[in-house]
């Protein structure tokens, strides 16, 4: 497996779990920031994966920046996700969708790339059909980014 795919793995495991986490309406994205790193130290641990590896960098980037946009995420995937609120994707969905979509919005890395790279995690960890779900969602994003960005130029 490669490191981007496992960095990708490690960040979904841990906006899963912070999916559980109590936090206020208020200021969820502070109190994700605040509590990500005792996850993820934990995954870590779990994995036997040094803290201070590119791997471990890779995985961190994502979860940050993820939570750090969580709310551009959200409109992406709804605008997308038709008759789907945030609230009722299954958690292991969202995560996967959050990192995918910041992926997309905020990277540079290949839209072909992060939409597979989403759907081989999804058929690890989740349902057979979720990697089609994931795909028709993150390729309308994709193609919408694409489009606004055609437009600017």
């Amino acid at each position: 497996m490669g490191l981007r795919r496992k960095g990708r793995e490690l960040a979904m495991q841990t906006l899963y779990a912070l999916g559980f986490a109590e936090t206020s309406d208020e200021f969820v994205e502070y109190s994700l920031l605040k509590q990500y790193p005792e996850v993820f130290h934990q995954l870590l641990t779990s994995e036997r994966i040094d803290y201070s590896s590119p791997l471990s960098a890779f995985a961190e980037e994502l979860i940050k920046n993820t939570i750090i946009n969580l709310d551009d995420i959200a409109d992406q995937i709804t605008k997308h996700s038709a008759n789907w609120s945030m609230e009722s994707l299954a958690p292991l969905e969202r995560s996967m969708l959050q990192i995918a979509v910041y992926e997309l919005m905020f990277t540079d890395t290949p839209p072909a790339v992060v939409i597979n790279e989403a759907i081989e995690i999804s058929k690890k960890y989740s349902s057979e059909g979720a990697g089609k779900f994931l795909n028709g969602i993150l390729d309308a994003v994709s193609k919408e980014l694409k489009d606004t960005q055609d437009q600017r130029r």
